[in-house]
C-alpha cells in the first residue's frame, strides 16, 4: 500500500495526500504557500477577514507556487461568506474547503468555475448531505482538532463516513506523525487533513509565545471551552481558557457574557500572544509536537514514516 497516491492525490493533482488545515487568523500565504511546493494542499484561511486583503492573500499564494494547487477555507457562518465566495471563482482558486454551515447555495456557481468543493464534516447524516449536493470529497473531522468541534472522534467518525459515501474522505483531528496518517488510511480514508502540527512550522507566522505554548504542551494540555454556547471550541489549557471553562460549569459566566469574553481572542493570541485574554487553538495532539522545523521537513517525515508503518 502506498501513502502517497490515492484518490486524493488524483483529485487535486498534488504529491502527498495532506492538506493543511484552514486555520482562521493563521493559515495565510506563507503558509499555504510552503505547504503547497512541499508536494501537500496549503489552504488560506477566509474567515471574516477583509475581502481585499484575502485577494491579496491569494494573488500571493499563487506568485509562490505558480500553477500548483492551494485552497481557500470559508466559513459559512462568516457575514462576508457570499462576497468571498464570489472571489474564489474571481481568482481561479483550485479548490474551497468550507466550514460551519452548508456550501449547497454556492455548489453550482463553484462546480462551472471549475472549483473542487471539499466540505468538512462532522457526522455522517451531514457527509452524505454534501455528496447529494455535489462535494468532490469531505472531511471527517474529529473532536480531537483544535478549533471549533463535533462529538465524535476521528477513530469513530471516518469510518462511519467512509462507508456511507462513495466520494473520498479525508481524515482530520488528532493526526500530527506518519502513524495518524497510516492509522486514516486504514480506516478507508483517502488522505488527511493537519492544523495543529503546522502550527509548529516555521513558516507559519503565529506569535512566538503561541509557538512555544504549542511545542510545550504535554498530552494533557487541551481544554474545550464555549459548551454553554453550543460552540464548543479546543484550545490549549492556560489561565483564561480555565477561569473560562469554570465560568461556565459553575454558571457564573452567562452564554452572553462567555460571548463577551472571547470575542477577537483568537486575534489576541495570534497576533499579539496575549496570554490573559487569548485563546490558543489547538487539538488534542499538541503534546506529540515537540519543535519547530519547515513546512517541507514535516510532511516529508511524516510520510516517510507512514510507508514503514504500512509496509510492516
Amino acid at each position: 500500500m502506498t501513502t502517497t497516491k490515492t484518490k486524493i492525490t488524483e483529485l487535486l493533482g498534488v504529491k502527498y495526500p495532506i492538506l493543511q488545515g484552514g486555520m482562521a487568523w493563521i493559515a495565510e500565504h506563507t503558509l499555504a504557500s510552503a505547504v503547497t511546493n512541499a508536494g501537500g494542499c496549503g489552504i488560506i484561511a477566509g474567515g471574516s477577514a477583509p475581502i481585499d486583503y484575502l485577494r491579496e492573500q491569494i494573488r500571493l499564494t499563487k506568485q509562490a507556487v505558480g500553477d500548483k494547487p492551494f485552497g481557500v477555507n470559508i466559513m459559512l457562518m462568516s457575514p462576508n461568506a457570499e462576497e468571498l465566495a464570489k472571489l474564489v471563482i474571481e481568482e481561479g482558486v483550485p479548490f474551497v474547503t468550507t466550514g460551519a454551515g452548508n456550501p449547497g447555495k454556492f455548489m453550482a456557481a463553484w462546480k462551472e468555475a471549475g472549483i473542487k468543493v471539499i466540505p468538512v464534516v462532522p457526522s455522517v447524516a451531514l457527509a452524505k448531505r454534501m455528496e447529494r449536493s455535489g462535494a468532490d470529497a469531505v472531511i471527517a473531522e474529529g473532536t480531537e482538532s483544535g478549533g471549533h468541534i463535533g462529538e465524535n472522534t476521528t477513530m469513530c467518525l471516518v469510518p462511519q463516513v467512509v462507508d456511507a459515501v462513495s466520494i473520498p474522505v479525508i481524515a482530520a483531528g488528532g493526526i500530527a506523525d506518519g502513524r495518524g496518517i497510516a492509522a486514516s488510511l486504514m480506516l478507508g480514508a483517502q488522505g488527511v487533513q493537519v492544523g495543529t502540527r503546522f502550527l509548529a512550522a516555521e513558516e507559519c507566522q503565529i506569535h512566538s509565545t503561541y509557538k512555544e505554548l504549542v511545542v510545550k504542551a504535554k498530552d494533557t494540555d487541551s481544554i474545550v471551552t464555549g459548551r454553554s454556547t453550543g460552540h464548543p471550541c479546543r484550545s490549549v489549557k492556560t489561565r483564561f481558557a480555565k477561569n473560562l471553562a469554570a465560568g461556565e460549569f459553575n454558571g457564573s459566566i452567562t452564554p452572553d457574557e462567555f460571548e463577551e469574553l472571547t470575542l477577537g481572542s483568537l486575534r489576541k493570541a495570534v497576533q499579539d500572544g496575549n496570554l490573559e485574554e487569548g485563546s490558543f487553538l489547538c487539538g488534542a495532539i499538541a503534546g506529540m509536537v515537540n519543535e519547530v522545523k519547515p513546512a517541507k521537513d514535516i510532511i516529508e517525515e511524516m510520510f516517510t514514516r507512514a510507508e514503514e508503518v504500512l509496509g510492516r
